[in-house]
């Protein structure tokens, strides 16, 4: 009886391990997932929460904007919930390394930890729920997948001392985007363009 258990137990314990996503298995994967680059500009998301029977809890949709400055990443979200209640979290998420990411936002416990590879980004945090009867904390694995240059498919998981509470589903769409400015040209070099524009205008005008 023991030897069956114990083979039982082994076999879940493999099946466990085959079943945990590594983001390392995206390597290579494209389109390529930078959230500086996705989510500057407009975009519009529509999202559902299930519980862990896979009861449909909460539907919403969120405006939201996005700010890039070269080095931080502001994210203003804008929630409407079925019910008719209304959210607002923002979002500063700066880039520490070319494939990672540190977030924080008022409702966020400490920071959030992400890494991205190809197509594919695993954010992680803990996050202050709130009930009808006040608050829990719980912890958030969150999951983005790239599906076009403008589509983007968010899973995240909810849980509560390792047990799992309910399940995040989110569709995002690009609305609008803005083109990265470039840097203004030096005080000489501007000098320099205007000199030679003006002296090859005077040649023009010599030789008429």
């Amino acid at each position: 009886m023991m030897r069956r258990f114990s083979y039982v137990f082994v076999i879940l314990s493999m099946l466990g391990a085959c079943g945990s996503m590594d983001i390392e298995d995206f390597e290579g994967t494209t389109p390529e997932l930078k959230l500086e680059e996705y989510f500057l500009g407009k975009t519009k998301a529509w999202g559902i929460f299930e519980d862990r029977f896979g009861n449909l809890r909460r539907e919403f949709t969120v405006d939201i904007e996005g700010t890039w400055d070269g080095e931080t990443l502001t994210l203003v979200e804008d929630f409407l919930y079925s019910d008719g209640e209304t959210d607002q979290r923002i979002w500063r998420i700066t880039k520490t390394a070319e494939n990672t990411y540190v977030g924080e936002a008022d409702d966020i416990i400490g920071k959030a930890q992400g890494r991205a590879v190809g197509k594919a980004l695993n954010w992680n945090y803990d996050f202050m729920l709130k009930m009808k009867d006040g608050e829990l904390k719980v912890r958030f694995d969150d999951w983005f997948y790239l599906q076009s240059k403008d589509v983007l498919i968010n899973k995240a998981d909810v849980t509560k001392f390792g047990i799992q509470l309910g399940r995040a589903t989110i569709f995002f769409q690009r609305v609008s985007s803005q083109a990265v400015k470039a840097p203004a040209a030096e005080d000489g070099e501007s000098s320099a363009d205007d000199h030679a524009r003006q002296s090859h205008l005077g040649r023009s005008q010599e030789a008429a």
